[in-house]
């Protein structure tokens, strides 16, 4: 077992990255897990609060000397690895990850998000119209699901969380579709239904993201 491979790449390649990407040169940073099973350097951008957006994590097996990326096909539900040979291919996956990242900015420029932001909290009358204009959006979105919805989280028979995955028709995107069912006191239903749509490249780096962050999450509590 050896992390002379390890400790190499990770001495260049915040180097390597700045070179090729000016935007990454800007906003770009990574951090070093050493001690690690199985050590690794999670990639992220730096929020105005300090906290830190998680974009790509790439892991390094000590033992066969080598560096991966896992990625999850939630059909069959299993995990697999990319893995790299060598420093230019890790610098390219790296750099592809960060620009899927970028790109999850809806394609508005910075002043057209500086001023949503601006203009964000004098257009409460406005709220209802945007969320319409979103789920018509959804509407129009030809979904084909491939999963029946998933119990992830249930308390008693007041609160139920589930999940369905499904596949986007025209463009083959992933969906994932989450509801959030809750039962008043009044005994009235409240459906809360949220979708996230991402590619099959952004997968590995949710997948990864999730699974490296997973102990600090707390549970669930109902209780009251």
């Amino acid at each position: 077992m050896s992390l002379e491979w390890f400790d190499r790449v990770t001495g260049e390649l915040q180097d390597y990255l700045e070179s090729i990407c000016d935007k990454y040169d800007q906003v770009g940073h990574m951090t070093i897990d050493r001690g690690a099973k199985h050590p690794r350097i999670e990639f992220f951008v730096e929020m105005e609060d300090n906290e830190r957006d998680y974009f790509c994590t790439l892991f390094f097996d000590p033992y066969n000397e080598e560096f991966y990326m896992e990625s999850l096909d939630i059909e069959f539900d299993q995990t697999s690895r990319t893995i790299f040979k060598d420093i230019e291919d890790i610098v390219d996956a790296v750099h592809e990850s960060f620009h899927q990242y970028v790109s999850e900015d809806i394609d508005l420029d910075e002043d057209e998000y500086m001023i949503m932001e601006d203009d964000e909290n004098d257009l409460d009358d406005d709220t209802d119209t945007y969320e319409e204009i979103d789920a018509e959006m959804y509407e129009e979105i030809d979904v084909r699901w491939t999963t029946p919805e998933v119990i992830a989280y249930a308390h008693e028979d007041d609160v139920e969380i589930t999940y369905q995955f499904g596949i986007v028709e025209e463009t083959g995107d992933g969906v994932l579709r989450r509801v959030n069912r809750l039962i008043t006191s009044d005994r009235e239903l409240i459906e809360d239904e949220t979708n996230f749509v991402f590619s099959k490249e952004e997968a590995s780096t949710i997948i990864a993201m999730i699974a490296s962050h997973m102990d600090s999450l707390s549970e669930m509590d109902y209780e009251h």
